[in-house]
């Protein structure tokens, strides 16, 4: 183990709690999206790593190592700077990637064996918020317990290295190159996208590379939209947040398919050759039923408590379990491990593949359908509008107190609204883990009594 030189004073910092759904994420220069706290949160994710690398990794005589990559947020060469300075200081090499996917990322830190990879995105969020995505040894997101052990690291002295054993950094420009060959070793050997004409959205973000041109290299005709980040539009009017201008697209370029990918490409929502978007609940049931005839699906498939009943109705019909779990892809792929599932997914276009990928991959998913399109000679329309969505309506509710999702009177309302559905509908309040909201979301098969219930559940939300 590397020999401290001394210990940081602790300053009174609060970093409790500073992970949410999907890591650490917050508005740039606010919180726990300042310098000073991400060198803190590196000084500890090292630290904690560090000490996993000394009991598992005796024999191996190298500084321990991470790897980084960011999206393309202007910020991010803020951050990338503040976590090298956290990460050298306790003498953990780091190697940089640039712009790459969050799957790259996890990836990556497995491949190179690395100790810790790191992502700076806040995914789907505008250019003004940014985030940390830590992945373990094994390139998967880290569980609720060892994000709670950093926490507590974060807060506490932490051993800094003797001047030679610093850490190193230095650039990595293979990392495009070898997540495009990966993504590549994942389509059928011996299949081509030559009878295919797509147009793929790149959000401006950190795919704006290496989607294209995987998907070029694998013979498509591919027409490439938000392509040109600048630093601050990234996910600005395009992407999988905003797929009506790439739906407005694959019709006039008479596409045969649309692929949209958010800001660190970890979803994707499609678009069929009619202009219809398509979200990861059509992605789920189309891949779904395609592996169940295959024999090659393993488990339930697992979504999320925002997954639409009609998707689980259909899934029914071709005696598919379906199983749901909180929301975020660590919870599902938790879930599908726990079952030795292969499928899994969000609404949002988080689809987990595990068989293919270590995390939520958008472009992995979309080489699947696209691979399902060639095989089968369907259009996109015939292959993802498979079921009718029963009637959903979801409200964010800023400026409400988040405790109020467990206060009993609101938990009576849920109940009562429940009864009354008499199993013709489901009512779900969550915290957001990623905003300052409360979500409200209600689906029905009768769009009165849907409508009715959630006016009368944001009413009394507002009024708490």
């Amino acid at each position: 183990m590397l020999a401290p030189i001394t210990s940081l004073i602790r300053v009174g910092w609060d970093m409790a709690g500073i992970f949410g759904t999907d890591g650490v994420r917050a508005k740039i220069n606010t919180g726990h999206m300042r310098a000073e706290f991400i060198v803190r949160l590196a000084l500890a994710a090292g630290s904690y790593f560090i000490v996993q690398q000394d009991k598992t990794k005796k024999s191996r005589n190298t500084r321990p190592l991470v790897i980084i990559g960011k999206d393309t947020r202007l910020s991010g060469y803020m951050l990338e700077a503040a976590l090298v300075a956290g990460f050298t200081s306790i003498g953990m090499d780091c190697r940089l990637t640039g712009p790459v996917p969050t799957a790259a990322i996890a990836h990556l830190t497995h491949s190179i064996r690395a100790d810790l990879g790191v992502m700076i995105s806040a995914s789907h969020n505008p250019h003004h918020d940014n985030g940390i995505k830590l992945f373990g040894p094994d390139g998967q997101k880290l569980d609720d317990a060892v994000e709670a052990e950093i926490s507590a690291l974060a807060q506490g002295s932490i051993a800094l290295a003797e001047p030679l054993d610093i850490g190193r950094a230095r650039r990595m420009l293979t990392s495009g190159a070898r997540y495009q060959e990966f993504a590549k070793s994942t389509f059928p050997r011996g299949m081509q996208l030559d009878s295919l004409k797509v147009v793929v959205d790149c959000a401006n973000g950190a795919a704006y590379k290496t989607a294209p041109d995987t998907l070029h290299e694998l013979g498509a005709d591919v027409i490439a939209i938000g392509v040109a980040p600048d630093g601050t539009n990234i996910n600005q009017n395009v992407g999988a947040t905003s797929p009506e201008f790439l739906a407005d697209r694959v019709v006039a370029e008479t596409a045969d398919i649309g692929i949209a990918l958010d800001g660190d490409a970890d979803r994707v929502v499609l678009v069929d050759e009619t202009g219809a978007i398509c979200d990861g609940d059509r992605i789920l049931a189309a891949l779904g039923r395609d592996m169940s005839e295959a024999g090659t699906l393993r488990g339930a498939v697992v979504g999320t408590l925002m997954s639409n009943l009609g998707l689980e109705r259909y899934l029914a019909s071709q005696n598919i379990t379906f199983d749901r779990a909180n929301v975020g892809d660590r919870y599902i792929l938790e879930k599908l491990k726990a079952q030795n599932g292969n499928l899994g997914g969000e609404p949002s276009g988080h689809i987990l593949l595990p068989d293919a990928t270590r995390s939520g991959d958008g472009l992995i998913a979309a080489l699947k359908l696209l691979a399902l399109l060639v095989r089968t000679g369907k259009t996109a329309s015939e292959t993802l509008n498979v079921f009718e969505p029963v009637p959903q309506k979801l409200v964010n509710l800023k400026d409400v107190d988040k405790g109020l999702v467990q206060d009993p009177t609101i938990l009576k309302l849920v109940s009562e609204i429940e009864a009354d559905f008499a199993g013709e509908g489901r009512v779900l309040l969550r915290p957001s883990g990623t905003e300052p909201l409360v979500r409200v979301m209600v689906e029905a098969l009768d769009e009165t009594r849907l409508d009715t219930a959630i006016d009368r559940l944001c009413d009394a939300l507002q009024a708490s």
